[in-house]
């Protein structure tokens, strides 16, 4: 495959089709970069070739062009000497010259065309480079991102959610059970405190016993 064919296939390739087409759509944008870079770096250093064949053939052209004059310079001192023979041959080569000179500068035309298309080429490559390296940094976020979750899925799918949280419960309501046999064991038994208070609550009534007994008998008197 020649370098201007591969070019061409990058340049009216569809990266999002390459990719959706891939098993593995990183490896394969990796690929892509990887050939529109070499690309990219053939083409330019054609493009160098051009520009340098470009100086040499305006050089050879203005060469022409002088050796023309040159010429054109001598027909004249040939034809002042009466020598007409001499100036024709002298304009022969002047003729020759200048068409030779119009040839090398179609050829110019050519070239310069060719270096536009090349420059459009590079700038287009250069474009769908930036993309597809802007696919790869999203590619790698995204198989990463993959990975996260696919992990933590692996991870619920090992441990199962409701079968912990039912031991939780389980636990929890052995906790309330061990709680209530202790408070059962404090049930029916009565502290020293507990029995302090009692003669207390006895001595009140005693005493709102013993002041309703005085005022009946007051009344009584009365």
């Amino acid at each position: 495959m020649s370098i201007f064919s591969r070019f061409t296939d990058i340049i009216n390739s569809n990266i999002s089709a390459i990719l959706d087409r891939a098993e593995d759509p990183e490896k394969m944008v990796r690929l892509i970069i990887q050939e529109m870079e070499e690309t990219l770096v053939e083409v330019r250093t054609q493009s160098a070739r051009v520009i340098a064949d470009k100086k040499e053939i305006g050089r050879h052209m203005e060469r022409l062009k002088s050796e023309a004059q040159q010429w054109e310079g001598k027909a004249e001192v040939a034809l002042s000497k009466e020598r007409e023979d001499l100036a024709r041959l002298a304009l022969r080569e002047r003729t020759q010259a200048l068409e030779a000179a119009e040839l090398m500068e179609k050829d110019l035309v050519v070239l310069e065309a060719n270096l536009e298309k090349l420059s459009g080429d590079i700038a287009q490559l250069q474009q769908k480079l930036v993309d597809a390296k802007n696919r790869q940094k999203a590619l790698i976020v995204r198989s990463e991102t993959a990975t996260t979750r696919l992990g933590v899925k692996r991870q619920l799918h090992r441990v199962n959610i409701e079968e912990a949280m039912s031991r939780f419960d389980r636990y929890e309501r052995k906790m309330d059970d061990l709680e209530g046999e202790v408070e059962a064991y404090d049930l029916g038994q009565r502290s020293l405190a507990d029995e302090i208070a009692d003669l207390e609550a006895d001595d009140k009534i005693d005493e709102e016993l013993a002041k309703l007994k005085s005022r009946l008998e007051k009344d009584k008197s009365e």
